[in-house]
């Protein structure tokens, strides 16, 4: 029996409005309020496969995927099922219960590196703790991260570069202290010169280096294999560990993510997003000794009353099956490389100043450069005001970009070639007019 929409009569412009008075800026996240594209955010009310539908009932397709964790698309069949026969079975524990081992295991089990995992519900909460883990491994304080690079909403790193010596960092947020950015070192991405000069000034106080090994928070800053190369050879030689914030890149790219794409492995990895399924989650895990510092074993305290959530294990394992037994990496990473040409040659045949760039099922289209943009110092200016247009002049066509023209867009599987060569022509229609 079809449901019916209680919100049918109603319009996403009303709903704003309503939220606005009981909410901060109407959203429950800075990014879905559409500041500074001139337009009420749309409210959804259903999703399924490759299509999000407004309240009003108008389909788009969506590139957002919910910011990542969407990989097989909105409401997979056979993660449906399985989150229906979770529900059905028991929402939460708050005690031990086998659906996380199950996950665990699976993940220990084609991720060799990652000895031990302990499961969060967040990114950010992944990222907060492996920090922790970090600082009380080597006794030191300080953490060492980069312009470009997001890790959640953790106090330590919403930090900003300096205006004097490289590294040193000012608060990118109200309510951070002086103190606590104190302790976090920020240097420009792709830059050897500045890395040896941080290391050399703040080696023996530096805990770890954390780093996206693929940013896709503020543009898609694909990276060298050098300067990460340089980054474990000066950690290794100061005592540093290393952590690769994978929340985006992890299950992505590819099964094993960066770390098996580019062969280096780090000391911690912190994963979200795909591992949920579309339900809250995140993961930090690495090295066995590191790992034995977590309570209850050792001194270093976490905990989460909702952590391990049985509905968020069992669709993150059914999707990890369902991409590992479909072959989902490989046709999902061909099929958005035909959709990024299809991109670029429309760009090129009508004379338009953009570009898109892409690694994996990530995309991401911004103002033409000369060159690759490996920092966000080469990030065009006109770039925010280019965005708007496509973005809005694609919305009224049908699709659905990320609302922010920093984030990067998500091909699921959902997005079958011929969708994909809708959209392109859309995207396209879109930028010329």
């Amino acid at each position: 029996m079809q449901k019916l929409n209680p919100f049918a009569n109603q319009s996403s412009e009303s709903l704003f409005e309503r939220a606005k008075k009981v909410t901060p800026g109407g959203v429950h996240s800075p990014v879905r309020s559409f500041k500074g594209l001139d337009h009420a955010p749309v409210f959804f009310s259903k999703a399924e496969g490759a299509f999000l539908t407004s309240v009003e009932g108008k389909r788009y397709i969506d590139f957002c995927q919910s910011f990542g964790p969407l990989i097989l698309g909105h409401r997979d069949p056979e993660v449906q099922e399985a989150v229906s026969e979770m529900i059905n079975t028991a929402w939460t524990f708050g005690a031990c219960e086998p659906y996380s081992l199950e996950l665990a295991e699976w993940i220990n089990e084609e991720l060799p590196w990652m000895e031990k995992l302990r499961f969060v519900s967040s990114g950010t909460e992944a990222v907060m703790s492996a920090l922790r883990v970090a600082r009380a491994a080597t006794g030191r304080n300080k953490i060492l991260k980069f312009d470009g690079c997001y890790h959640g909403h953790v106090d330590s790193l919403l930090v900003q570069s300096g205006s004097g010596l490289a590294g040193e960092a000012s608060s990118s947020s109200a309510g951070v202290s002086a103190e606590t950015a104190h302790h976090t070192l920020v240097i420009p991405l792709d830059s050897e010169e500045q890395l040896r000069s941080v290391f050399e000034r703040e080696g023996k106080n530096i805990a770890a280096v954390i780093i996206e090994p693929l940013p896709a928070n503020y543009g898609l800053l694909e990276q060298r294999k050098e300067f990460l190369a340089e980054i474990f050879t000066l950690a290794n030689k100061h005592g540093s560990l290393v952590i690769f914030d994978e929340v985006i890149s992890g299950f992505r790219v590819a099964k094993g993510g960066m770390v098996e794409l580019t062969g280096f492995k780090p000391d911690l990895v912190t994963y979200g997003k795909i591992i949920g399924g579309g339900f809250p989650v995140g993961c930090y895990g690495g090295r066995r000794e590191l790992l034995d510092l977590v309570a209850p074993l050792g001194p270093v305290y976490q905990a989460g009353t909702l952590s391990a959530n049985p509905v968020g294990m069992r669709a993150g394992l059914v999707t990890l099956k369902k991409m590992k037994r479909e072959n989902g990496w490989e046709k999902l990473n061909q099929r958005t490389k035909k959709f990024s040409e299809l991109l670029r040659t429309g760009f090129e045949k009508n004379s338009l100043a953009l570009q898109v760039d892409s690694s994996a099922s990530l995309f991401w289209i911004h103002a033409a450069v000369a060159g690759n943009i490996r920092a966000i110092d080469k990030i065009p200016s006109t770039q925010g005001s280019r965005f708007k247009k496509l973005f809005l002049k694609s919305l009224e066509a049908g699709v659905y970009l990320a609302p922010n023209a920093y984030e990067v867009g998500f091909v699921s599987l959902a997005h079958s070639d011929e969708l994909l060569s809708q959209s392109a022509q859309i995207i396209i229609e879109a930028a010329r007019a």
